[in-house]
């Protein structure tokens, strides 16, 4: 398995590659420069134009990517024309906020989605399986930023439960219990936001796999037996239902470092999500090809973990 792991992991290089010229180039034919937008305008064209010059932005395209992938390799990803600073210190002052609400919102989404999921399929075609299915239609319909709005008008400017902008209150020491709990607590409702959008996937494939279950012939054979219904339903019905779970549990926990991008910006929270949306509004060409780069990573890497998921709970799947 592990040479398997190898190989996957070095197949990698050239998919990256491959998406960084594309990035690259797709950049290029965004109209305006870093420049655009971001200068006096009673500065002259010749003061622009030497600008441009001394930030390279008059190389050829095949110059300037050549030029970024040699300093990416050695651990430059190039500097932020709007914050002045290095692409990999912005990120790393952004990444860690996001890590943890992916984190958080993953917990609360299982919190939710598991208990609904095992009762909706045990008790289908009942009152509560109606309540959760009609729940799933109004999650999967909700767009995130309607559902966003909703949540920081009903609970933050209404209700005042929550606060509704930062990542963190203002005059805190880091390090201090009271930060964490600052932290933890601006976290609540982008996370529950989060979280509501995104057990409505869990919830369905859990219902389905149990409802299939129960008709399986290993299942009615458990129940001629006389094995006891808790056991049927623990041992045999729900182990199985979770599979499909565990085979896009990966997905799931990489794909909330971009599906964290809308709610970001609407709760102000300062991620990566919202990072990458002023970087695109903003022509900040450097940290949005690395942030769609490493969005494109993700995805590879969440496809990998979730195959080395599935090797350990379905002993039928082997890496070869």
């Amino acid at each position: 398995m592990w040479k398997v792991i190898f190989r996957r992991l070095l197949l990698m290089i050239p998919q990256l590659l491959a998406l960084s010229v594309l990035i690259f180039v797709m950049a290029e034919l965004m109209p305006g420069d870093p420049l655009t937008g971001l200068v006096d305008p009673k500065i002259s064209a010749e003061q622009i134009e030497a600008m441009r010059v001394k930030l390279g932005l008059n190389q050829p395209l095949w110059k300037r990517y050549i030029d970024w992938m040699v300093g990416m390799f050695h651990g430059d990803f190039g500097r932020s024309f709007a914050h002045k600073q290095p692409v990999t210190a912005i990120i790393a002052q952004r990444i860690w906020p996001t890590v943890w609400l992916s984190l958080f919102t993953t917990i609360i989404t299982y919190m939710i989605a598991l208990p609904l999921g095992i009762l909706s399929g045990r008790y289908s075609g009942g009152w509560f399986d109606k309540v959760v299915n009609f729940y799933n239609f109004l999650t999967f319909s909700i767009p995130s930023f309607v559902l966003g709005l909703f949540f920081l008008w009903l609970f933050g400017y209404t209700l005042g439960w929550f606060p509704t902008r930062g990542t963190v209150g203002a005059g805190l020491q880091p390090g201090t219990l009271d930060y964490v709990l600052s932290r933890i607590y601006h976290m609540i409702l982008p996370a529950f936001t989060l979280a509501v959008l995104s057990t409505t996937s869990t919830i369905q494939w859990l219902r389905s796999g149990i409802v299939d279950a129960k008709a399986d012939d290993y299942v009615r054979t458990a129940r001629a037996k006389g094995v006891p219904e808790r056991v049927v339903y623990n041992k045999h019905i729900l182990r199985n239902a979770l599979l499909p779970i565990a085979a896009f549990f990966g997905y799931e926990l990489t794909g909330l470092f971009g599906g964290a991008m809308i709610t970001e910006q609407i709760f102000t929270y300062q991620g990566m999500g919202q990072l990458f949306i002023t970087s695109v509004s903003g022509r900040d060409y450097s940290v949005m090809i690395t942030l769609v780069l490493f969005y494109g990573f993700l995805t590879l890497l969440g496809g990998l973990l979730s195959d080395i998921i599935m090797v350990f709970v379905d002993p039928r799947v082997r890496l070869d």
